[in-house]
C-alpha cells in the first residue's frame, strides 16, 4: 500500500529534474504537463494559497472544492508512487501566496525546469512567470489539452472579423468535432435548436425533477470543511449541502447520472426558473469540467450517444452539446485574445457600487431574493438565473462591469477566471462593447414572469412602471434604454427596443427617469467585507 503524503514533503530536499505545477483547476492525470513525466527524476508541487481563497471573497464551497479535490488529486498521485511536495492551508509555514511558495519550494529542490499547463488565469500566469523568474527558474508552459480548440484555432476564426459571433464559431466545432453531423451537414438540418430550448413550465410547476446525484463528503473533505468554517468564516455561503463530485470518478458518475435521468427534459427546459428548485433538469457538470475532473469530450459525446439510441431528442443533445464546444470554448477564446484589457471594459460607462444585497438576499425583489439566496446556499445558479436575473439587474442598474464579475467570480463553485468573466463582462454586461454579444440582454420583468413562478409571490409588478407596486426590473428597463439611447443606437439590434422606447411621451420618459433614480438612491451600496 502506498503512503499518504503529508505537507513535510514540500521540506524534503531531492535532485528534481521537471517540477510540475499542479494548480487547483488542472487536476487533470492526462494533461500535457505530465508528457514524460518520469517518477524516478520529475516530481509534483501543488499549494494551497490563502490568497487565492481571498482574492475574491470566495464561497465557503467554491473553497472546499477546490481543495478537496486537490487533496483527492494529491493522493491519486501518491497512490501511482509519485512524488508530491504538497504545501497545506494549515501548515505553519504556509507563506500565504502561490508565488511566494513556488520560490520557495524551488529554493528547496532547485529543478531543472519547471513545467506548467497554461493557466486559466491570467493573474495567475503571470504570477507564476514572475514567481519562476525570481527564483531562476527555467519555466515551461504547455498547451492545455482539454480543450477542443487552440488560441491558435481561435485566432484563425477572429482574425479578419469586425464581429465576432458565436454561432460560426460553433458551426466550425461541429465540422471539427463530427458531432451531431451527417457528412458535411447538420443532422436534423438546423445547426442550432435554441428555438425549441425556452419552454416555460406550466402553471403547476415542473413537477417531480429527478434529484441530481449526491456525493457525501468523506474524510477528507470533511477536514477541509472544518477547516475552511474555521479560517473563513466570515465568507460568503453555506456548507449545509456540499455534495459536489471532487474525484474523476464521482465526476464520471454525476455524468452519466444526468444523461440518464435529466438529459432528455434539459432542452425545452433549460432556460426556465422554479422557486425552491436549484437544479431542474440541469448537469452541475460545470464545475468538474471547469478543475479538470471530466474532459468535455467525454460529455458531449455521452449527449450524442445518447440521442443515437433515442434517449435524448435531438434538440436537447444539442442544446447541451453547444454549451460545450460552443459558448465553453468561445468565452476561452475571447478571453486570451483580449486579456488584460478585457477585464477593465465599460462600454456603457457603468458607475454604481454592487449593491450590498448581492450578499445577503436580503431584498423585497423575490426573483433576486430567489436567486441570490440560492447562491449563498448552494454556490450555483444555473445560466438563465445569472444572466436574465441577478445580471439583468446589475446591467440595467448601471454597476461597473468590474464589480459584478468579481461578485461572480466569488460566489459560485465553477467560476474560473476564462470562463466566467467573459460571461459576465460580455454577455451579461455589454462591456466589451458587443465582442461577445451582438446586444445588450435587457428585458422587463416579464421576462421573469414568463419564465418562472417568482412575481406571483412577490410584492411587484412586472407589468407596471408606476405607483408602489411598479417592478424595479420594469422601471430600470425603459431607464436603461432611454439613458443609453446614443449608445444603443449603434446597435443594429436594439432597433425594435428603441423604437418602443421613443413612442414613451416625454413626459412618461421623464417620470420613468426619476422612478429609476429613487430606486437606486434607495438601495444599501455598503462594500461587502468579509
Amino acid at each position: 500500500m502506498k503512503r499518504r503524503p503529508t505537507s513535510a514533503e514540500s521540506r524534503t530536499p531531492g535532485p528534481v529534474r521537471n517540477l510540475v505545477l499542479v494548480l487547483g483547476d488542472q487536476l487533470d492525470r492526462r494533461s500535457s504537463a505530465f508528457d514524460g513525466f518520469d517518477a524516478g527524476q520529475d516530481a509534483v508541487w501543488m499549494a494551497e494559497a490563502a490568497g487565492e481563497a481571498d482574492y475574491v471573497p470566495s464561497h465557503k464551497a467554491r473553497i472546499v472544492l477546490f481543495l478537496s479535490a486537490m487533496r483527492h488529486f494529491r493522493e491519486a498521485l501518491a497512490a501511482e508512487g509519485v512524488r508530491v511536495h504538497y504545501r497545506r492551508l494549515e501548515d505553519p509555514e504556509n507563506r500565504g501566496t502561490l508565488a511566494l511558495e513556488l520560490r520557495a519550494a524551488c529554493r528547496v529542490l532547485k529543478p531543472r525546469k519547471l513545467v506548467i499547463v497554461e493557466p486559466g488565469e491570467w493573474r495567475v500566469r503571470e504570477d507564476i512567470r514572475a514567481a519562476a523568474k525570481k527564483a531562476g527558474a527555467d519555466l515551461e508552459i504547455r498547451q492545455d489539452r482539454h480543450f477542443l480548440a487552440t488560441h491558435e484555432d481561435f485566432d484563425r476564426f477572429a482574425g479578419g472579423k469586425k464581429q465576432l459571433r458565436m454561432e460560426f464559431f460553433y458551426r466550425g466545432m461541429r465540422r471539427k468535432t463530427g458531432l451531431l453531423m451527417a457528412g458535411e451537414k447538420p443532422e436534423g438540418g438546423r445547426w442550432n435548436y435554441d428555438a425549441d430550448n425556452r419552454g416555460a413550465f406550466p402553471k403547476e410547476g415542473p413537477g417531480k425533477v429527478p434529484a441530481p446525484v449526491s456525493f457525501l463528503p468523506d474524510s477528507i473533505t470533511r477536514e477541509v470543511m472544518e477547516l475552511v468554517e474555521k479560517r473563513f468564516a466570515a465568507h460568503p455561503g453555506s456548507l449545509r449541502h456540499f455534495d459536489w463530485p471532487v474525484t474523476p470518478g464521482q465526476a464520471g458518475k454525476a455524468l452519466r447520472d444526468f444523461v440518464e435521468n435529466r438529459l432528455f427534459l434539459f432542452g425545452p427546459y433549460q432556460d426556465a426558473l422554479w422557486t425552491g428548485q436549484p437544479w431542474l433538469y440541469h448537469s452541475r457538470l460545470s464545475s468538474s469540467m471547469n478543475l479538470k475532473l471530466l474532459d468535455p469530450r467525454e460529455a458531449v459525446q455521452a449527449a450524442a450517444e445518447a440521442h443515437g439510441r433515442r434517449s435524448a431528442a435531438l434538440a436537447c443533445a444539442e442544446g447541451f452539446i453547444r454549451q460545450i464546444i460552443g459558448w465553453r470554448e468561445y468565452v476561452r477564446g475571447v478571453y486570451w485574445r483580449y486579456m488584460p484589457d478585457y477585464i477593465g471594459m465599460n462600454a456603457l460607462g457603468a458607475s454604481l457600487p454592487l449593491p450590498s444585497f448581492y450578499w445577503t438576499a436580503q431584498t423585497e425583489m423575490q426573483c433576486l431574493r430567489e436567486v441570490i439566496g440560492q447562491t449563498l446556499e448552494y454556490g450555483y445558479a444555473h445560466h438563465i438565473q445569472r444572466l436574465m436575473v441577478t445580471g439583468l439587474f446589475a446591467l440595467m442598474l448601471g454597476v461597473v462591469p468590474r464589480e459584478i464579475h468579481r461578485w461572480y467570480l466569488a460566489v459560485y463553485v465553477d467560476a474560473v477566471e476564462w470562463v466566467e468573466l467573459p460571461n459576465t463582462l460580455g454577455m451579461s454586461q455589454f462591456a466589451d462593447g458587443g465582442i461577445m454579444a451582438s446586444k445588450p440582454y435587457a428585458a422587463t420583468g416579464k421576462y421573469i414572469d414568463r419564465m418562472s413562478d417568482y412575481c406571483r409571490q412577490c410584492r411587484y409588478d412586472p407589468a407596471r412602471t408606476d405607483g408602489g407596486s411598479a417592478c424595479p426590473f420594469s422601471v430600470l428597463y425603459w431607464d436603461f434604454l432611454l439613458r443609453n439611447r446614443d449608445r444603443l443606437a449603434r446597435i443594429p439590434r436594439m432597433g425594435l427596443q428603441l423604437r418602443n422606447a421613443d413612442r414613451l411621451a416625454p413626459a412618461e420618459g421623464r417620470a420613468i427617469r426619476r422612478r429609476a433614480d429613487a430606486l437606486r438612491d434607495a438601495i444599501d451600496f455598503r462594500e461587502y467585507r468579509p
